[in-house]
C-alpha cells in the first residue's frame, strides 16, 4: 500500500498545541453571539416520548457510529514528535481526491438521544456490573438502556440467496411490528460485513435467523460480541452457546406444535407455533440453571424450544429459539389450511411472545403509528423580504400553482383545509401565514435568534414531513440567494443519513435543511468537504456561546457528528452539493436532539446534569432557538473561512473536537497504531505514525464507524 505524504499548508496540531488542548475543555468559547437570554430558554419543555425501553445509554458512549467510547482505543499523551510535511500544490475541490471525501464521508450517520444521564464513565474494558448498580433500570415506567450503543438492530440471515432475502424481509417485518421504530433502525448484516466491519460497537441487538450453519469464524465473533455485553436473538438457527446443543427432531420440522411459553413474571402463554425441527438439549459446558423466560413443547417429552442464556460478566444475554416466531401464518412454509388456521388463531400470542423476548433483551416494544403528513407553511423571517418572495413565487409557479422537481411537487395555496390531499410526492404549501402557530415551533423565538444576512430567511415549516432534504429541491436553483432558504420540521417519517443509513426523527429533535451557496473559486469552494465540519461546529458553538452554557460538554466528532463528550452521539450532519456553473448549491441537513431524552441523549439532559453537578440553574433550551442560532453561527464561520481559510476556523474546531491525541488503528483492529493530530487542507484526518511520519488517512467506506479501519490512500 502506498503512502500519501501530507501536502501543502496542512493544518495540524504540533506538540505544544496537543498539550494545550488537554486543558481547553472548560475554556470559555469564542462569543460569536450574545442573545437575549429570554429568547432561547425552553419555558415549558415538551414531554419526551414515553417508551418502555429507550436507547438511553445512561452511562455509555453512543455507538452510532462511534463504536468504542473513545474511538476504540484510549487516548494517549500528545507529546509525540510530528513528522515532516512535504509541500506540494493545493488540490482543488474538483479533483478526484478532494471530491472523494465528499462522496465517501460528507453524509451523516444516524443519531439518537438519551435519558437518565449520570456521569458517563463507560468503557468496554471494564465490567457493566458496577455501572448497572448506579443506574436504575426503570424511570417513570420506562426502561433505561445502559449499554450506550446506537439504536441499531442488525439482522444476520446467512448468504445472499433468495431464501436469505425472503427471510430478511420476514424478520424485518416481524420486528418492525413489535419494536418502537422511532427508537430503532433495522439493518441487514451480510456475512462479509459481519466478519470485517466494526458492527459490535454499533449494535444493540443481533438477530441470527438462518437455517444455514453459522461459519465457525462468525460464530466466534458473535460470541465475542456477547462477551462484551451484547444481546442476541437466535430464530431457528444452529447458533448455540456452551451448556446447550441443537438436536434434530425431523418429524417436527415445519409442523405446527403447541408451545408453552413462560414469561419473566412466571405467567404462561400457550400458542400454536411452527417448529424448526430442532430442540435444545444439555451439551458441553457448565450446565445452566432454569431461566425465568423459557418455552417447551406441550407434550410428554416437553422438549425445550426457547431458552434464555446469560453470557459472560459484562451483561451479555441470548435468547435462543427453535420456533419460527418470525414467520406469519401466510408463510409458504405453512403446509395446510388447518395449520394456517391454527397459526392464525395464535398470531396475536406469537407477537406477545416475541415482544416479551425483545423486552427481556432490553428493547422498547411500544407500538406507535407513523404520524400523518402535514402541510408546509411558507414563512419569512423579515417583513422586507415578504413582498419580493411572493412576487418571485407568482412568476415561477405553473397555472395550477405548482413548482415541480424530480423528487416532489409543491402546490402553493392561500389556506389549507383537511380535504386537500398530502402525499410524500405532493405537498401543499400555505402562503397566507398571518394566523400561523405551532406548539412545537415558536416562529417569534426563531426570528429573535436569527442574526444572519442571508441564511435561514425564508422558511418552509412542517409539523410532519417525509424529509426536509427534499423540500428545497425545486426551489434551490431558482430562488434568489439572498432569500436564504431553510426547511424545518418537527417530525420526519423518512429521515436520511449517510449512505443507506436511516435517520431517526423523534419529537424533540431540531430538524432542518439549510441552503448555502458557495462560489467555486473561493477558499471554501475549493474545500467543499469542510462544509460538514463547519455545520457540526456551528451546532456546538450555538449552544456553548450562550452565556452560562460554555461548559456544557457538547463536542464535534469527525467528520459530521455532534457528541456528548466523547461518549454519546446526539446529532449529525448530511450534506449534498451540486455544482452549477461557478456556484456550489449545498443542502445541509442537520438533526440534533434538544428535548427528547429518548432514544439515547439530548442537549437538555446535559444541561440537567450540569445543573445537578454544579448547583446551577441553567434553563432548558428550545429547538427553534437553536436552529436559528446554528444558522447564525454557520454564516459567521463561512465568512471567517472565506477570509482566512482553514486556519481561521480550526482553532475553534480543535477546541471542541473529541480526537485530540486519540489513538486509532489503520486497516483493522490489529493494524498499526497511529495518533490523530488534526485535519489536512482538504478536511481529511492527519495521523502521526510510530515512525514519525504524518500522513492523511481516509475512511474505508464502512457504514458503522468512520474512525475504524482507516486506510492510507495510494499515492495518485
Amino acid at each position: 500500500m502506498g503512502f500519501s505524504r501530507q501536502q501543502n499548508c496542512a493544518v495540524h496540531l504540533q506538540d505544544s498545541a496537543l498539550k494545550e488542548l488537554k486543558g481547553q475543555a472548560s475554556d470559555p468559547p469564542a462569543q460569536l453571539l450574545q442573545p437575549d437570554p429570554e429568547s432561547y430558554i425552553q419555558r415549558n419543555p415538551p414531554e419526551p416520548d414515553t417508551m418502555e425501553d429507550p436507547q438511553s445509554p445512561g452511562s455509555a458512549s453512543t455507538r452510532g457510529p462511534g463504536g468504542a467510547p473513545r474511538g476504540g482505543e484510549p487516548a494517549v499523551d500528545g507529546d509525540r514528535g510530528v513528522g515532516s510535511v512535504e509541500h506540494c500544490p493545493l488540490h482543488l475541490s474538483s479533483c478526484h481526491e478532494c471530491l472523494e471525501l465528499e462522496n465517501s464521508t460528507i453524509e451523516s450517520v444516524r443519531f439518537a438521544s438519551a435519558e437518565n444521564i449520570p456521569d458517563l464513565p463507560y468503557d468496554y474494558s471494564g465490567s457493566l456490573e458496577g455501572l448497572a448498580d448506579d443506574l436504575p433500570t426503570e424511570r417513570d415506567g420506562r426502561r433505561v438502556n445502559v449499554t450506550g450503543k446506537a439504536p441499531n438492530i442488525l439482522l444476520y440471515v446467512g448468504s445472499g440467496s433468495q431464501d436469505g432475502q425472503d427471510r430478511l424481509q420476514q424478520v424485518r417485518s416481524a420486528l418492525a411490528d413489535c419494536v418502537d421504530t422511532d427508537c430503532y433502525t433495522l439493518y441487514h448484516l451480510p456475512p462479509e460485513s459481519a466478519l470485517r466491519d466494526p458492527w459490535p460497537d454499533n449494535c444493540l441487538l443481533l438477530v441470527i435467523a438462518t437455517g444455514e450453519p453459522v461459519p465457525e469464524d462468525l460464530s466466534r465473533r458473535f460470541t465475542a460480541y456477547l462477551s462484551q455485553g451484547g444481546k442476541v436473538l437466535a430464530l431457528a438457527s444452529s447458533f448455540t452457546l456452551p451448556g446447550f446443543q441443537v438436536t434434530s427432531k425431523a418429524p417436527l420440522q415445519d409442523t405446527v406444535q403447541s408451545l408453552v411459553f413462560c414469561k419473566v413474571d412466571g405467567s404462561l402463554v400457550r400458542l400454536s407455533i411452527l417448529s424448526s425441527g430442532y430442540v435444545y438439549e444439555e451439551g458441553p459446558g457448565e450446565p445452566l440453571g432454569p431461566s425465568k423466560l423459557h418455552g417447551h413443547l406441550d407434550s410428554e417429552d416437553g422438549d425445550r424450544l426457547v431458552v434464555q442464556v446469560p453470557f459472560g460478566t459484562h451483561g451479555g444475554e441470548a435468547v435462543l429459539c427453535q420456533v419460527h416466531l418470525e414467520l406469519p401464518p401466510s408463510s409458504p412454509a405453512v403446509q395446510t389450511q388447518e395449520d394456517f388456521n391454527l397459526l392464525k388463531s395464535s398470531n396475536f400470542r406469537r407477537y406477545e411472545v416475541l415482544t416479551e423476548i425483545l423486552t427481556t433483551l432490553g428493547l422498547s416494544c411500544d407500538r406507535k403509528q407513523a404520524p400523518a403528513l402535514t402541510p408546509l407553511y411558507l414563512l419569512s423571517a423579515t417583513e422586507e423580504i415578504r413582498d419580493p418572495l411572493m412576487q418571485w413565487l407568482r412568476k415561477h409557479v405553473d397555472p395550477e400553482g405548482v413548482i415541480r422537481s424530480s423528487k416532489l411537487s409543491l402546490k402553493f395555496i392561500s389556506s389549507y383545509t383537511s380535504e386537500i390531499e398530502i402525499t410524500p410526492s405532493t405537498i401543499p404549501v400555505v402562503t397566507d401565514t398571518e394566523s400561523f402557530s405551532s406548539e412545537n415551533f415558536d416562529f417569534e423565538i426563531y426570528r429573535q435568534n436569527l442574526k444572519t444576512r442571508k441564511l435561514g430567511k425564508v422558511i418552509l415549516f412542517a409539523e410532519v414531513t417525509p424529509t426536509t432534504m427534499s423540500l428545497l429541491d425545486g426551489l434551490m436553483f431558482e430562488m434568489p440567494q439572498e432569500m436564504g432558504l431553510i426547511a424545518i420540521a418537527v417530525r420526519q417519517t423518512q429521515g436520511k443519513g449517510r449512505g443507506k443509513n436511516a435517520w431517526l426523527s423523534p419529537l424533540g429533535c431540531a430538524l432542518s435543511t439549510l441552503l448555502v451557496c458557495i462560489p467555486l473559486r473561493s477558499p471554501l469552494g475549493q474545500r467543499i468537504p469542510f462544509v460538514q465540519h463547519l455545520m457540526s461546529l456551528a451546532v456546538v458553538e450555538a449552544v456553548r456561546s450562550i452565556p452560562g452554557y460554555q461548559d456544557i460538554n457538547l463536542r464535534v466528532k469527525w467528520p459530521n457528528d455532534i457528541y456528548y463528550s466523547d461518549l454519546m452521539k446526539l446529532g449529525g450532519v448530511l450534506v449534498n452539493s451540486t455544482l452549477m456553473g461557478e456556484t456550489f448549491y449545498i443542502l445541509i441537513g442537520c438533526g440534533f436532539n434538544v428535548t427528547n431524552s429518548n432514544p439515547t441523549i439530548c442537549i437538555n439532559d446535559l444541561i440537567t446534569e450540569y445543573n445537578k453537578e454544579h448547583g446551577a440553574e441553567l434553563q432548558p433550551l428550545r429547538a427553534d432557538c437553536l436552529i436559528a442560532r446554528t444558522a447564525t453561527v454557520l454564516e459567521k464561520l463561512i465568512d471567517t473561512f472565506q477570509d482566512q481559510g482553514p486556519n481561521g476556523v480550526l482553532p475553534l474546531y480543535y477546541k471542541y473536537w473529541v480526537h485530540s491525541a486519540q489513538q486509532v488503528h489503520l486497516g483493522s483492529a490489529e493494524g498499526p497504531k497511529v495518533w490523530i493530530v488534526g485535519l489536512d487542507d482538504s478536511g481529511f484526518l492527519l495521523v502521526h505514525q510510530e515512525n514519525g511520519d504524518v500522513v492523511t488517512v481516509h475512511p474505508d467506506g464502512n457504514s458503522f464507524d468512520m474512525l475504524r479501519n482507516l486506510i492510507v490512500p495510494k499515492q495518485q
